[in-house]
């Protein structure tokens, strides 16, 4: 219980946490094991836990801070998120291309570097944001971009295409 009411964890956290705290504790293979899915399960029924919150906030405070689709996957993936939950909380085209923005302009990279970039530094600044989970295509515009402007438009064009259908 001290665990769930310190620490948003999902599911699949819960249990890997509850499976090593006992193995830590030197719980005797020969002893009756208590039911760990059981009890995460009625953990889940009473709303202590609950997987599509964590996979919402956590794939929210991954974009916040820059990263992309693929990394954000990933994390929920190892958080025990299933699969329809981390369709559901992957982000689209536009919250992509905002997380791709801040990273950019967060590391300074392409139209946000103090100095115009060789083409090393440039392949260098092109890993990192595949690395930070960005496809390809968001980190070689950006990194090629040369205007801030032109970044933040690019950042914003389908949040503007949002406004005009609402």
């Amino acid at each position: 219980m001290n665990y769930v009411a310190r620490f948003a964890t999902s599911s699949g956290k819960l249990e890997a946490y509850l499976v090593r705290k006992l193995r830590e504790r030197g719980w005797d293979d020969d002893e009756a094991q208590p039911d760990i899915p059981a009890l995460v399960a009625d953990f889940a029924s009473r709303g202590y836990i609950d997987d599509e919150a964590y996979a919402r906030a956590r794939s929210e405070g991954l974009l916040a801070r820059g990263y992309g689709a693929r990394r954000v996957g990933e994390a929920l993936r190892q958080a025990g998120i299933g699969e329809t939950l981390r369709d559901a909380a992957a982000p689209d085209e536009a919250a992509a291309r905002r997380a791709a923005f801040r990273l950019a302009q967060k590391r300074r990279f392409g139209p946000f570097a103090v100095e115009e970039p060789d083409q090393a530094r440039r392949e260098k600044q092109l890993a990192a944001m595949l690395r930070a989970g960005h496809s390809f295509a968001h980190a070689r515009l950006l990194v090629d971009l040369t205007s801030p402007d032109s970044a933040r438009e690019w950042a914003e064009e389908l949040d503007d295409d949002d406004d005009a259908t609402a």
